[in-house]
């Protein structure tokens, strides 16, 4: 399925960065960010960065469920990245809201 149709990246291909990169480093906090420049790739609209943190999610909850971590430790840890993307994914979409309407 491709994720971003700005830069023709799949599903496939950001799972596998994500896997590569928790390979170096489990405990990392990863970011779309991150992710498209371990693809040598940069966003240019960022409107797949919410699917992409979605599936940053799910791939490191399930890496760490199959590596055998501490179950604790990984559902701390995705519901803190669970928490940050709501923080500051509402507040910059209220930002959004307010430039739009005063426009």
């Amino acid at each position: 399925m491709l994720v971003c149709h700005c830069n023709i990246i799949t599903q496939k291909e950001i799972e596998n960065t994500i896997t590569e990169l928790l390979d170096i480093d489990p405990w990392q906090l990863i970011v779309p960010a991150k992710v498209y420049h371990a693809m040598q790739k940069r966003g240019r609209c960022c409107g797949c960065f919410p699917n992409v943190v979605e599936t940053i999610i799910k791939v490191t909850e399930e890496y760490h469920l199959r590596h055998g971590s501490n179950d604790s430790d990984a559902v701390s840890f995705i519901d803190r990245v669970r928490a940050l993307r709501h923080e500051y994914g509402s507040s910059r979409h209220e930002r959004r809201q307010k430039g739009h309407r005063a426009a």
